[in-house]
């Protein structure tokens, strides 16, 4: 992905230019990955920009930042209203967020604790992550030989800078072999997620997802499609899956502030179809929810 430029970056409490926004190269977090973060979508609507669950996802960049005992000097409050002052500077209409806090330069060592935190936060156009035609009609997928990582190894309930090397591993497998996107599997060979997405089945009308505690981050795309899908009267499971339901599912999608909602047309080239009708009803809510078009998910919206 090219990263088109925009004017200002909030860094520290300050705006300052997006070419001027540098870090020294013995910064903690370039080499040891000890940083936390968040992606988050600003949609435009009929009365104007509004970030969806901005305050959510800064309640979930503090509780990361707060189990490394990074201490970010910003309440949440702070945070969103530094996203909506950042978003207004650039004069966009939607885009997406990219909020980063990392140690930062002055010690070097494993034990990060004495260097300083940096709290980041840059907006940027963008539209579709996995792309348009994903989005209408499915993308191939395939299970990875990359794990993912360990409730006790590197936990996905901290989204940490760290956590996405497997995903990288997987991503360039997955491409290398022609597929879109990869699925990959715990430990104890449980269906997890993609490499930055929930992934969810529907089967004899019943939508399930892996549970947190199979350690799938607990993402917030995916809480808005369960809620979504229980007030439509669908049955919705959290549950352990095996690898073989990923190809007997009448549907499959997967979910991601980036991705948003994604149907899934293959996995391991065996064909699941055309989106089914559950997956194109909650897309379609989906949508309709972040760009203000349904008045019963309001709340979500922090409007700019």
């Amino acid at each position: 992905m090219s990263l088109p430029k925009t004017d200002k970056i909030w860094m520290d409490g300050t705006l300052v230019d997006w070419d001027a926004a540098q870090v020294h190269v013995l910064t903690h977090a370039l080499h040891y990955g000890s940083g936390v973060f968040e992606g988050i979508r600003c949609y435009e609507t009929a009365t104007g920009s509004a970030v969806f669950r901005l305050t959510d996802h800064m309640k979930r960049f503090e509780r990361s930042a707060r189990m490394l005992f990074m201490d970010l000097d910003y309440s949440v409050e702070d945070m969103v209203d530094a996203v909506k002052e950042t978003i207004r500077v650039n004069r966009l209409k939607h885009c997406y967020i990219r909020p980063l806090a990392f140690r930062g330069y002055g010690v070097m060592g494993l034990d990060p604790i004495p260097a300083p935190v940096n709290v980041i936060i840059a907006v940027w156009p963008w539209t579709t992550f996995l792309g348009e035609e994903a989005q209408k009609h499915g993308m191939s997928v395939g299970v990875s030989s990359w794990r993912q990582r360990t409730v006790n190894g590197h936990p996905p309930a901290i989204k940490a800078t760290a956590n996405y090397l497997n995903s990288s591993f997987a991503r360039v497998e997955a491409n290398r072999h022609g597929y879109a996107e990869a699925i990959l599997l715990n430990e104890a060979g449980m269906v997890c997620e993609g490499t930055g997405e929930n992934i969810f089945i529907v089967k004899d009308g019943i939508l399930a997802t892996p549970p947190i505690s199979d350690g799938v981050l607990e993402g917030l795309t995916r809480d808005s499609i369960m809620k979504i899908a229980r007030d439509k009267g669908i049955e919705v499971q959290a549950r352990s899956m095996v690898r073989t339901e990923l190809y007997t599912a009448d549907e499959v999608f997967m979910t991601g502030s980036a991705a948003e909602v994604v149907p899934v047309g293959s996995v391991d080239g065996r064909a699941i179809g055309d989106p089914g009708p559950i997956t194109q009803d909650l897309q379609r809510s989906f949508f309709a929810a972040v760009r203000g078009e349904d008045s019963n998910y309001e709340a979500w919206l922090d409007r700019i």
